[in-house]
């Protein structure tokens, strides 16, 4: 069904109008087992300010039937249903029913290949409810949900408030549930299916995990994990926003084909790619601390306070990004967690604040599919820095006395921006007018640099079109101490302007700008010393220090400042060095891709051996051999060294599928290992593995046939999906790969196909990275114009970065 986009002044005009008093949904997954069918009725009762008036309800699932006020209403045109001659009091009943449940927006049915058992999941931002029943699909027209779910007598549902009433119902059971708190649409959910269940009663709170049965032992693994960090997140949220989370039960449901996580009031759904099959290593462990944490903090930013439009969606996913990792080191084992942002998000919305797509924080939008191209680097990574900044501008104790306030007054309700930055300025002494306008409402990044003379130090700041932002800058003295340096002194600089005098004692051995990572902003190595910065890195002394050092290396590689060989070989040094294992495995996935992706062709089988001979060090390390023989899995330079990964692998079935990649890659036979390890993986992921082989073969048959099913068919789930676009555009098969640039330009018009994630997805993991030059990067920039605007910006993203790649494959050595 055609769809419009509702906009913002749309979205005004029935908030205006309108007031919600609840909504009673009831829906029937009982055709699922065998069919595709979801139906639902829903019921939904509403106040009228101006009797008479005219609005309309959101409904792009099959309209069976409407009735307002028990008056036969017309059908959906545009997912909307037109609702005249409103009465005061109003009561509106839609019966829906929603057959596309493989490849549509809202509602997904996935089949577990391990054993055949189907599960269904919903998920709803920004505005997908409406997909599967009516309603008023916009964040500031909050209701009580009242669920009632009729489900295959085999099945557990999930929804939002849990304990939920449970009677037979025929051949089936209905789960009658306890009415929400005031939420938005986008906020609620149903999960159901054959699932397996634990349960952990601790702290008064009613904790539940649950994945589909093939998975339970995973489950079994990680439960005692994932309690604890849950705990963990419920005290110190409810300590730092003065309000502990109202509800006593939280669920957490991992899902099949499901694309990251989702933050349903009380029931947060997940992809079920994070209960990992092999021992996580020590980034995955983080990752998964770190989402469970976001989409925690979500529960008050964006649940329990809602932004009143998509304009402030950084109130929701800045604030869930920056208060994963501000908890993470608070109040986990997760202390560097704020080393672990800064080594791989923070550089990505480095590169997008540089790039055509940057935009302020907060911007205006449209309408809700301008809203879905914002869900970006600049939204999450950037967002988060820079409240990682203001909190240490006005003071952490003051921010955490902001924000209980701002709960205090809002609960339940919808706020702008300024409601928020007036809470902090009140609890900090502060005006934040000046750094809302610098920081949120001005796209683009400083940058910071020291000049030396003979009044001392000063810190030279620049803001993208003009003045720099307000801020507060760590500046650190250093001085050698053998083959390490030592801080000797830490400068906090409050940036008033363009020069701000820094006060350390002289004779400093190394000066680094953005000490303890405090601001997001680009530096660039005092009076110009590049080789200075490049040694000093490794021998930095912390997590942080080497990485605020690493990140200035990164951006002076994507700016052109940098060859690709000087980086590789710094981030190597660093990787010598370091200390805090959650980065070996960022730093290890960067050198990989610089000297893969960013060398000229001349160089790359250097720097890809030079990252392959580190990788061999490292897996000599307890606690990082699991991290070094992956990624020597993705830079063995021939099959010598191949053979020597599949010794070290032993039974590790994930090490010995990853080896089988790059030996495809580099023209070894396969097939027969590929026969082999699909008859003894029980894994259900076994098969896209295998498909993921094929992918980097270099042969012209094979590519056309993984393409067919990976971009025209889209057989593939959406968690195997990025390893084998990996895998296909593989370095060194240039002129394999060539006919493919046509043939993504062929598939734009039509990758908003199946909602927001799926959308970003293809884009993104599809784009061409080989046999492209800059004429098809203009090709591209054309192609995007009338796209969707999520497929815009991801592919505007993606060209710029690429780009960066060509014009650093032709830069060489210097």
């Amino acid at each position: 069904m055609p769809t419009r986009s509702l906009t913002q002044t749309e979205a005004e005009t029935r908030a205006s109008l309108l007031s919600v008093d609840r909504y009673d949904i009831a829906v029937d997954l009982t055709d699922l087992p065998t069919g595709p069918h979801v139906r639902c009725l829903s019921i939904v009762t509403f106040t009228c300010r101006r009797p008479g008036a005219e609005t309309f309800i959101d409904c792009a699932a099959e309209v069976v039937s409407a009735t307002l006020n028990d008056r036969p209403l017309g059908p959906a045109v545009d997912g909307r249903i037109v609702l005249d001659g409103l009465a005061g009091a109003n009561v509106l009943r839609v019966e829906s029913v929603q057959a596309d449940t493989t490849d549509g927006e809202g509602v997904h049915k996935a089949v577990d290949p391990a054993d055949g058992e189907v599960y269904v999941w919903m998920s709803f931002e920004p505005d997908e409810a409406r997909h599967v029943w009516a309603c008023f699909d916009q964040p500031d027209l909050k209701a009580p949900h009242g669920f009632t779910v009729t489900a295959p007598a085999g099945w557990t549902v999930t929804s939002n408030s849990g304990d939920a009433r449970v009677h037979p119902a025929g051949a089936a059971r209905r789960w009658a549930f306890p009415d929400t708190p005031p939420l938005s649409p986008y906020n609620t959910v149903i999960n159901a299916g054959p699932l397996y269940e634990v349960r952990r009663e601790a702290d008064g709170r009613d904790l539940g995990l649950f994945a589909r049965r093939s998975l339970a032992s995973v489950l079994d693994r990680d439960a005692a994990e994932i309690f604890t960090l849950t705990l963990q997140g419920l005290d110190f949220f409810g300590r730092v926003f003065g309000m502990p989370f109202p509800q006593r039960r939280y669920d957490q449901v991992f899902m099949p084909e499901f694309g990251g996580a989702m933050e349903n009031y009380g029931c947060v759904t997940w992809s079920d790619v994070f209960l990992r099959r092999v021992t996580p290593t020590p980034a995955e462990k983080e990752l998964l601390a770190k989402v469970l944490l976001h989409e925690m903090a979500h529960m008050w930013f964006g649940n329990i306070v809602t932004m009143r439009w998509w304009d402030d969606l950084w109130l929701n996913e800045a604030f869930a990004e920056f208060a994963c990792n501000w908890a993470a080191v608070s109040a986990t084992a997760y202390t560097d967690a704020w080393a672990g942002h800064l080594a791989d998000e923070k550089l990505l919305a480095y590169v997008a604040d540089q790039s055509p797509i940057s935009h302020p924080i907060s911007l205006p939008i449209r309408d809700v599919a301008e809203a879905a191209s914002i869900f970006d680097a600049i939204t999450y990574p950037k967002g988060a820095s820079v409240l990682q900044q203001l909190m240490t501008y006005v003071g952490e104790d003051n921010f955490a006395a902001g924000m209980t306030a701002y709960f205090a007054r809002y609960a339940w309700g919808n706020t702008t921006l300024q409601d928020l930055v007036d809470a902090l300025g009140e609890a900090g002494g502060r005006d934040l007018n000046a750094w809302r306008e610098g920081w949120l409402e001005t796209a683009g990044t400083d940058r910071l640099t020291l000049e030396t003379g003979d009044r001392g130090l000063v810190l030279v700041a620049e803001g993208p079109d003009g003045p720099p932002r307000p801020q507060v800058v760590g500046v650190g003295a250093y001085r050698r101490a053998g083959d390490r340096l030592e801080r000797t002194d830490l400068a906090l600089v409050e940036v008033r302007g363009p020069r701000t005098p820094v006060e350390l004692p002289a004779g400093a051995d190394f000066l680094l700008v953005n000490d303890d990572d405090l601001t997001f902003a680009t530096t660039r190595p005092t009076a110009g010393d590049t080789a200075g910065l490049l040694a000093a890195a490794p021998a930095l002394p912390t997590a942080i220090s080497r990485g605020v050092a690493v990140a200035t290396v990164w951006d002076m590689l994507i700016t052109g400042e940098l060859t690709a060989s000087m980086a590789v070989h710094c981030v190597l040094a660093v990787l010598r060095a370091e200390s805090s294992d959650v980065v070996i495995e960022p730093y290890l996935t960067m050198a990989g891709d610089i000297a893969q992706l960013w060398s000229p062709d001349a160089e790359r089988a250097s720097l890809t051996a030079a990252v392959a001979a580190a990788c061999r060090d490292l897996a000599g390390q307890p606690g990082r051999r699991q991290v070094a023989l992956r990624e020597l899995a993705r830079v063995a330079g021939d099959l010598d060294e191949v053979a020597w990964l599949r010794a070290e692998s032993g039974d590790d079935v994930d090490l010995r599928w990853r080896a089988l990649v790059r030996k495809a890659a580099l023209g070894g036979e396969t097939a027969g290992e590929v026969a082999g390890l699909l008859a003894r993986d029980p894994d259900p992921d076994a098969k896209p593995r295998a498909l993921t082989v094929r992918a980097a073969i270099p042969d012209a048959g094979e590519k056309a046939a993984v393409w067919q099913e990976l971009a025209v068919d889209r057989t593939v789930r959406i968690g195997s999906f990025g390893q084998i676009a990996t895998a296909f555009w593989a370095p060194g098969q240039d002129e394999l790969l060539a006919p493919y640039a046509d043939k993504y330009l062929e598939l734009v018009p039509g990758l908003d196909r199946g909602g927001m994630i799926m959308a970003m997805t293809f884009t993104r993991r599809l784009f061409p990275r080989f046999g492209v030059d800059e004429a098809f990067l203009d090709r591209a920039r054309e192609a995007a114009g009338p796209a969707a605007p999520v497929v815009r910006k991801t592919l505007l993203a993606k060209a710029d970065l690429v780009r960066r790649m060509l014009r650093s494959r032709a830069t060489g050595a210097r």
